[in-house]
């Protein structure tokens, strides 16, 4: 690290758990970050600003005047841009060393397989269960840790599925995908504005704990916040071994599923 980087993230080596060495890792770390809305604002942005190297950010939605209640990446001058670019421009200005992405796209088949191996972490930061399924079928496929977060009217949820542990579940161990899964967004249904800022916070945290190898993440957990109460509740989550996404990946030695 430079001697403009040791300063900028001097409160992070400050910490005997992260240091140097953690930081250094963050730096020649590469977060692909699916959703550029609520979740994805606060998630980006201190991925960002905590130094991780290089982020992809990925939205095919442009930014519109209902958004800005909520969605911290993007401001009143945004509107009408597309999210992903509004994002990387405002990820750039809090922090131009980091190599920051726009794919003003909806991910998908071959070309959300190719984002995710190119990763290191992967945040769903979406609103819908065929898009939070794809992803985590390419997870799977290439054992990226993925960090999912979800936040609806005052209810949220977050949780870690590292799929280069063998024991861990996947996203559809917890949801298995379904044909008749209702349909529920924010923009029928709205969502309390601070929750997203709090879910999404949250994954940056995860993501960063994964990145730099420190603390305990939240695989095999997940976490379901009541904003009316700010009660959080949290729920051991194992591997189905039946999952027909995860069942048949392998265990490595000295490895063992746990069935429900």
């Amino acid at each position: 690290m430079n001697d403009e980087q040791l300063l900028r993230y001097a409160r992070h080596i400050l910490l005997d758990e992260l240091g140097i060495e953690g930081q250094e890792k963050l730096l020649a770390s590469h977060a692909l970050v699916v959703g550029a809305g609520g979740l994805g604002s606060p998630a980006a942005l201190y991925l960002a600003t905590a130094g991780v190297g290089e982020i992809t950010l990925a939205d095919d939605d442009s930014v519109e005047l209902s958004n800005l209640q909520r969605q911290i990446l993007h401001t009143t001058a945004s509107v009408g841009r597309p999210k992903a670019e509004s994002g990387r421009d405002l990820l750039a200005a809090f922090n131009p060393q980091v190599r920051a992405h726009a794919r003003v796209e909806r991910l998908q088949g071959q070309a959300l397989s190719d984002a995710v191996a190119q990763a290191d972490v992967v945040l769903d930061c979406t609103d819908n269960f065929a898009t939070r399924h794809a992803i985590n079928r390419a997870c799977v496929q290439h054992r990226k840790p993925l960090v999912s977060g979800a936040a609806i009217r005052f209810d949220g949820q977050v949780s870690v599925y590292d799929l280069r542990d063998g024991r861990a579940p996947c996203y559809h161990c917890l949801f298995p995908e379904a044909d008749d899964v209702e349909a529920v967004n924010c923009a029928t249904t709205g969502v309390f504005a601070p929750l997203v800022g709090i879910i999404g916070s949250m994954q940056a945290a995860e993501a960063l704990k994964l990145l730099a190898g420190v603390g305990e993440s939240l695989s095999g957990r997940l976490l379901w916040l009541d904003a009316r109460t700010m009660q959080w509740r949290s729920v051991n989550v194992l591997r189905d071994p039946e999952c027909a996404v995860c069942g048949r990946r392998p265990v490595a030695a000295g490895e063992t599923v746990s069935e429900y």
